[in-house]
C-alpha cells in the first residue's frame, strides 16, 4: 500500500510541474521521458544492487577519508577541538569542527583540480554526453553537471560569458536549476551528519530531476544555431576551463591562486556558520512570538501542516509523514545544515526506518531554501543586464517551486527502491 502511495506521489509531483508550466505546448515530452527513465534506472542501480551500493559507498568513504585527513590539520592548530580518535583531546566534536572546518582542505583540493584542468575537463565531456542522451541544449546540460561540483553562485560565476550571450528565458531556466545545486566541497560535511550513501545518490538524481522540472515549468525552444557554448580567449568561461587567469590573460601563479582558495574556504565556513546561527535564532524567535498566541503554535507545526500531504505521498505512515513534513518546512525556511544537525545523532538508529532515512537524506541534499533565492538573484545582478534581472526577480516563486519539486521528486524516486 505504501509503495503505491509513493508511486502516486512521484506522479503528483510531475503533475504539479505540468500544472504550473509557463507553456504546456512547448514541453519536450520525449526528453522528459528519457530523463525520467534514466533517473529511475540510476536510483534502482545505486540502491538495489551491490555494485551500485559499493560505488556509492566507495564515494562516501572517499569523502570521509578526506574529512579524516582534514582533522590532521585541525588537530595541529586546535587539539582540544578534536577527539582522541584523530589525535586530539576533546570529549566530543562540535558542529564547527566536525562539519565545517574540513572545508579548509576540501575546497582548495577541488580548486587545484580546476587549476590544472582536470575538473573542467570532466564537466565538459560529461555535460556533452548528457546533452546527447537527454536531448537538452548543450549548455543547460553542461550547467547541470557543474551543479554536481560547484555551488549555485560559483556555477553561475564561472559561466557568466554564456549567461550574457543567452536569452533571458534560458537564463531563467538556469536560475531555477541553481536552486538544486550542491557543492562537492560540502559533501564531506553532509556525510558526517547523515548517511553518505544517500547523500551521494541524491547528487546525480537531483541533476536529472532539475532537467525534468525546469523543462516542464519553463520550456524553452533552442535552435541549433543558438545551441552553442561561448568560448572566447581570456573570458571567464575559458578561465574556468583552463584554471585561474589574471587580467592580462596569463594564468595566476599557483601559490597565489592557492592562497585565494584557502581564504575563500574560510569565508565559506563563516558564511555557513553565520547563516546556521542566524536562521536557528530567527526560527526560535518566531516560535516564541507564535507561542504568545497559543503554546502549540510553532514554525515547525505550521509548516508541518502545509507540507504534510507532500510528505505522506512519499509512502510514510501518518505519524512519520507529519515529522518528515516538519523537517521539510524547517529546511526550506532555514537550510539543510539546521535539519541535519538535529537528526545527526538519531538518523542511523531504529528511530528511522530505512525508507524514512533514505527519503529524508535525499530531500535534504540540496540548497533549495528561501535564502538561496536571494543569493541567485544577487549573482545574476552582477552578471546580466536589467532585462534579464527583472525576469528572474519576477519569478522567485517559480525558483522556489522548482527547488521544492526537484527535492520531492528525488526523494520520491529513491524512496521507491528503499524499504
Amino acid at each position: 500500500m505504501l509503495v503505491a502511495v509513493n508511486i502516486l506521489g512521484v506522479i503528483v509531483y510531475l503533475a504539479l510541474a505540468f500544472l504550473f508550466s509557463k507553456d504546456k505546448k512547448k514541453i519536450n515530452w520525449k526528453s522528459t521521458a528519457i530523463v525520467l527513465v534514466l533517473n529511475l534506472i540510476l536510483a534502482w542501480f545505486f540502491t538495489s544492487f551491490s555494485l551500485g551500493q559499493d560505488i556509492v559507498k566507495g564515494a562516501a568513504d572517499g569523502f570521509n577519508w578526506l574529512v579524516q585527513v582534514a582533522y590532521q590539520g585541525i588537530v595541529f592548530a586546535l587539539p582540544n577541538w578534536v577527539t582522541p580518535q584523530f589525535g586530539g583531546t576533546a570529549k566530543s566534536m562540535n558542529f564547527i569542527t566536525s562539519s565545517l572546518l574540513p572545508i579548509l582542505l576540501v575546497v582548495p583540493m577541488f580548486d587545484i583540480l580546476t587549476y590544472i584542468g582536470i575538473l573542467p575537463w570532466i564537466i565538459k565531456w560529461v555535460g556533452r554526453g548528457l546533452s546527447f542522451i537527454t536531448g537538452q541544449p548543450k549548455f543547460e546540460s553542461f550547467f547541470s553537471v557543474e551543479m554536481m561540483f560547484l555551488g549555485n553562485t560559483e556555477a553561475l560565476a564561472v559561466s557568466q560569458l554564456q549567461l550574457k550571450s543567452m536569452r533571458k528565458e534560458r537564463n531563467l531556466t538556469l536560475a531555477m536549476m541553481s536552486m538544486s545545486c550542491i557543492t562537492a566541497s560540502i559533501l564531506g560535511a553532509y556525510t558526517q551528519m547523515v548517511p553518505g550513501q544517500f547523500v551521494l545518490t541524491a547528487v546525480p538524481i537531483n541533476i536529472l530531476n532539475a532537467i525534468i522540472v525546469t523543462n516542464m515549468l519553463n520550456p524553452v525552444e533552442v535552435s541549433p544555431e543558438e545551441d552553442t557554448i561561448a568560448k572566447i580567449g581570456g573570458s571567464n568561461t575559458a578561465a574556468a576551463e583552463s584554471g585561474a587567469v589574471e587580467d592580462d590573460g596569463k594564468k595566476e601563479p599557483f601559490f597565489s591562486f592557492l592562497g585565494d582558495s584557502i581564504l575563500g574556504a574560510g569565508r565559506l565556513i563563516l558564511i555557513i556558520a553565520a547563516n546556521v546561527i542566524a536562521f536557528v535564532a530567527l526560527a526560535a524567535l518566531i516560535d516564541r512570538l507564535l507561542g504568545l498566541f497559543n503554546p502549540w503554535l510553532s514554525l515547525e507545526h505550521i509548516l508541518g501542516i502545509i507540507m504534510f500531504p507532500f510528505a505522506w505521498l512519499m509512502g510514510l505512515n501518518v505519524h512519520d509523514a507529519f515529522g518528515f513534513a516538519q523537517y521539510m518546512g524547517t529546511k526550506l525556511v532555514t537550510n539543510e545544515f539546521v535539519v541535519m544537525g538535529k537528526i545527526s545523532s538519531t538518523i542511523n538508529t531504529n528511530a528511522f526506518s530505512p525508507h524514512y532515512r533514505a527519503i529524508l537524506t535525499v530531500f535534504l541534499t540540496s540548497f533549495a531554501n528561501f535564502s538561496t533565492t536571494g543569493m541567485i538573484i544577487g549573482c545574476f545582478k552582477g552578471i546580466v543586464d536589467r532585462e534579464n534581472n527583472e525576469l528572474i526577480s519576477k519569478n522567485v516563486g517559480y525558483m522556489l517551486l522548482s527547488g521544492i519539486l526537484v527535492s520531492l521528486l528525488s526523494a520520491g524516486i529513491v524512496g521507491l527502491f528503499v524499504w
